[in-house]
Parts: C-alpha cells; sequence; structure tokens
C-alpha cells in the first residue's frame, strides 16, 4: 500500500530530515515489499515547489531513499509508492506539482478513459499514465474554476469521481506554500491526523519500512501532521472519517468539512482490481 505522510507547521518554516524507507531495514525484507517509488515536496522560501522523486526500479535505486533528506519549509508531503496504474518511472513517481501546488494519493480510479475526456484541455497537465496524475489534474481543473479556491476544487473533483468512475479509495494530500489539504474516501484506507503542540521533538517512523521523519523545530512550534498511520505512540493520533476533506490554513487553523456523505456509486473490492493493483492496495 502506497504511504502518504504531510506535515505543515505554518506560518513558520521548520527544518526536518526524512528517510523515505527507512534505512536499518533489510534488503532481505524489501525483497518482499519494495516500494515503487519514493518522492518528496517541499516549498523554498519565494514559495515555488521543489519535489525530489525517484522510481525504485532496482534495489540500486534504494540510495535515494535511504539517504537522510534535510529540508526546510512551511508545508512538507511525502510518499512512497506501490504502483497499481502506471510502470516504475519519474512520470509516474509521486508527488506531482501543477501550479504550484503538489500532490500524492494512495488508491485506485478506473475508467481512465471517461477521465480523460472530462478532463478536456487539462489533460495536458498530465506527463504520465497513472490515474493520481489525472486526478489532480481534475482538481486543477476545479480549482481554476472556482478562480483558486482549493477546497472548492478538491470538493468538486472528488464528487464527480465518486459518482461517476468505478474507485476503489481516493485518499490524497495537496499542500501549498502555506496550506494542506487531507481527504480520506471510503473506509477502504486509514488516513490520520495529529495536532502537535510544541514540547517535544518530532521523530516519526513508519512501518513496513517506510519513512522516518525527525525535526527537533516542533519543541518550538506547533505542527499538525497526516500520514497514513500512526508513526509514534502519540494518544492524539486521529483517523479522519470517510469522507472528510481537512484543511489547515496559513495559520494553523484545522478545518474539517465532509464533502462525501454516501457510499461510491461505483465501488470495488480487491477482486475487481488486476492483479498487480490488487497487490498494491495490500497493508504491508
Amino acid at each position: 500500500m502506497c504511504r502518504l505522510f504531510g506535515m505543515t507547521a505554518a506560518p513558520q518554516r521548520v527544518k526536518a530530515s526524512f528517510w523515505l524507507l527507512d534505512a536499518a531495514d533489510s534488503l532481505d525484507h524489501q525483497s518482499e515489499t519494495n516500494p515503487d517509488g519514493t518522492g518528496l515536496g517541499t516549498f523554498d522560501t519565494a514559495g515555488r515547489a521543489l519535489v525530489e522523486k525517484q522510481p525504485l526500479a532496482a534495489y540500486e535505486d534504494r540510495q535515494f531513499a535511504v539517504e537522510a533528506k534535510h529540508r526546510e519549509s512551511v508545508t512538507f508531503l511525502a510518499h512512497v509508492r506501490h504502483a497499481s496504474t502506471g510502470a516504475r518511472t519519474a512520470n509516474n513517481t509521486h508527488p506531482f506539482t501543477e501550479q504550484g501546488r503538489i500532490f500524492a494519493h494512495n488508491g485506485v480510479i478506473e475508467d481512465l478513459a471517461r477521465l480523460d475526456e472530462e478532463l478536456g484541455r487539462c489533460r495536458e497537465l498530465v506527463g504520465g499514465d497513472t490515474d493520481s496524475e489525472r486526478f489532480f489534474a481534475l482538481i486543477t481543473k476545479h480549482v481554476d474554476a472556482h478562480r483558486g479556491d482549493v477546497t472548492a476544487g478538491i470538493t468538486d473533483a472528488a464528487h464527480w469521481i465518486a459518482d461517476q468512475l468505478p474507485i476503489f479509495a481516493i485518499n490524497m494530500l495537496l499542500t501549498t506554500a502555506t496550506e494542506l489539504w487531507a481527504l480520506r474516501y471510503p473506509a477502504t484506507h486509514d488516513l490520520y491526523v495529529l495536532e502537535r503542540e510544541p514540547g517535544e521533538h518530532l521523530a516519526h517512523r513508519g512501518t513496513a519500512g517506510t519513512m522516518h521523519v525527525r525535526s527537533a523545530d516542533p519543541a518550538r512550534t506547533p505542527t499538525v501532521v497526516v500520514a497514513s498511520e500512526p508513526m509514534d505512540d502519540d494518544p492524539g493520533w486521529q483517523l479522519m472519517p470517510s469522507g472528510e476533506l481537512l484543511h489547515i490554513d496559513k495559520d494553523l487553523r484545522v478545518h474539517r468539512t465532509m464533502i462525501l456523505d454516501k457510499p461510491p456509486a461505483h465501488p470495488l473490492s480487491l477482486s475487481d482490481l488486476s492483479a498487480e493493483a490488487a497487490a498494491s492496495q495490500l497493508h504491508r
């Protein structure tokens, strides 16, 4: 299963270190669950999106993922990919960038031909083969229609997909230089949020050899973290309800809106998916 991680300390810039695969994890173990790509998205002081990513097509490419990346940003987005659609290429590796926004997705969306028709000219934004990048392009189309309102854009795009296309899950994270959005839908995969007050260093470690995040700055600065799984023993981790859109604004205020209050019109089960897609959605 793909892993999502997002963090914001808005309006403060903070320093954090990321290991997109846990360096202590053995190659023997990775031979069973080796990811298909890893990536990290941040923003520079001018608000420009910076994305570093690498498809992990062979074990020698793991070095990119296990080396520490020390970055400073207001918002952070990290992703470990298990491919369901599209080959192991840089163009298909998360996260993606469009119009100064960074995006990653965990799930499966089918009938991509229908989605391409709906995208219209925004299909030109898609550089790879994935359902995820198409989902992002649909969000961008609706954000533009709402004159830059990201919440409205995500809401309209998610509604259209839930009503029109076969889906297994559309969990997603989207960041700008100062804000973060997260959606969990439906209840297929988990997505957790943690509102962390100052007073302790941040040290998050995922399971299955995926993702390790460390920072001393949260000892002085409050943060909000969103992740596919609780990454430490903090009792404050909360499972997002299915259909909830979480928005952390530029002042670290948390907004929760239920945007999808009914099941997908065309839900998919694991047995409906191809063998590769089904394997990518297992909790490993």
